[in-house]
């Protein structure tokens, strides 16, 4: 089995450091590992932020660990040359089209969420977002309208088979939980919504063991910090995903310690922390290496069909956390090194 590497920019080296050492530990056999840049390393190497050579790896590979993409050099380029164009073009080639991206609190830490205590205990959600459609990959430009003013636009779009088979992944991922699927929509404004709210109907009643409901995206961000225990799994659009993910992050307390799963038809995945490439700390040791670590457990659960050795990871960090391990970001002042240390004890 093979593993693509692609540490890409910022703290992203750092924390796959901390990711290789884990698997390292687990010594498991057949399992191989090729490395590639990606992202403004890549660019600065090669002149792309996806290089072929990388995006080659990238498709020979039984699944990818990547790092994190995003570099201020790299700012002034234009767009299809900036880092973040690497993963985009990811998600596009291999059709990684279903985003897994669970939030649930450890009980040491719910009181690093800003929310209370109580609310923060009762999270356990897994958002489900589409990754191929949206205003991400829509027509995109700037043109000057007939009064002389400069206007940027961005078309979302989704046609019927994409949200068809997005919603198939949130009825699964639903089934495999506590059988409650909400879909995030804003049928009440835009027609992309009001498509996606219909198709997910349908595909509804093939899940007659599914609870479902619909929330348009304004309430359900306000739920989300109101009482977030209400939620089981949430299926929702790419623009939409992007923003309720990263606010579930800080309801569990760290946008440090939520991983992510990017799955094409038959489970090829990418994994990657949802964090960015923060270059304000890169290179300072400040990186919190948990959810670059979680999302090893993720690659071996979903694409290696590894999930005992998922279990160790995830029960380690848990572990790690109970003896009081902490970073920065969670009240704590452990270096990268020294938490990736503290898994690695509760490993073994």
């Amino acid at each position: 089995m093979l593993v693509a590497v692609l540490a890409g920019d910022g703290i992203g080296p750092e924390i796959m450091v901390e990711a290789r050492r884990v698997l390292d530990v687990l010594a498991i056999p057949d399992l191989t590992f090729e490395e590639a840049p990606v992202g403004g390393a890549a660019y600065k190497a090669a002149g792309h932020p996806l290089p072929p050579a990388t995006l080659d790896l990238a498709k020979r590979a039984d699944a990818i660990l990547f790092g994190a993409v995003g570099d201020p050099d790299c700012d002034a380029l234009e767009r299809h040359l900036r880092p973040e164009q690497a993963i985009l073009g990811l998600r596009k080639e291999l059709t990684l089209f279903s985003n897994l991206r669970p939030a649930k609190v450890f009980g040491e830490l719910a009181d690093a969420s800003t929310l209370r205590k109580d609310v923060a205990e009762a999270i356990d959600i897994l958002i489900v977002r589409e990754l191929n459609g949206d205003v991400y990959f829509g027509e995109k430009g700037m043109r000057t309208t007939t009064a002389g003013l400069r206007e940027g636009y961005d078309i979302m779009s989704y046609d019927e088979a994409e949200v068809h088979r997005i919603a198939h992944s949130g009825f699964q991922a639903a089934q495999a939980r506590r059988s409650k699927l909400c879909s995030v929509d804003k049928a009440n404004v835009l027609e992309t919504s009001q498509l996606w709210r219909d198709v997910v109907i349908e595909v509804s009643k093939e899940y007659p063991d599914v609870e479902l409901s619909h929330m348009y995206v304004d309430n359900a961000a306000m739920q989300l910090v109101k009482n977030p225990g209400q939620f089981d799994v949430i299926v929702t659009g790419n623009l939409f995903g992007d923003i309720l993910s990263d606010l579930a992050s800080m309801c569990v307390g760290s946008i440090g310690l939520l991983a992510s799963a990017s799955l094409d038809a038959n489970n090829k995945g990418l994994y990657e922390p949802i964090h960015g490439s923060a270059p304000d700390i890169a290179g300072q040791g400040k990186a919190n290496p948990l959810a670059m670590i979680l999302s090893v457990a993720m690659m071996l659960r979903f694409s290696l069909g590894l999930s005992a050795e998922a279990d160790r990871i995830e029960a380690a960090v848990a572990k790690a956390l109970s003896s009081g391990a902490r970073s920065g970001d969670i009240g704590g002042s452990l270096s990268t090194r020294a938490m990736g240390d503290a898994v690695l004890a509760a490993l073994a």
